[in-house]
């Protein structure tokens, strides 16, 4: 089946930018997003922690992820309390 949705340009552009982000074409994502979605959440199974933070870090723009320290799982406190950062 074929269906045809019509966007403006700019639509268009934001939704090839969240496929491609996660690595798909658009068509494969919005299959992906209507399997997620057509499963009742209750008969899903469960997913680990780490596969729901990496999906969600897909979707992260590189040039915010760049901004991220280095540092931040050791020194966490620091840049959530404000805290001293730890000696190494």
């Amino acid at each position: 089946m074929t269906v045809t949705i019509e966007l403006s340009p700019e639509r268009e552009a934001a939704l090839k930018a969240h496929a491609r982000a996660r690595g798909l074409t658009v068509e494969q994502w919005l299959t992906q997003l209507a399997e997620q979605h057509a499963t009742p959440e209750a008969e899903r199974p469960l997913q680990a922690a780490a596969d729901i933070v990496l999906n969600r870090m897909r979707g992260i723009p590189p040039e915010a992820l760049s901004g991220m320290p280095a540092d931040g799982a050791s020194q966490h406190d620091h840049y959530i309390y404000g805290t001293p950062k730890k000696e190494r």
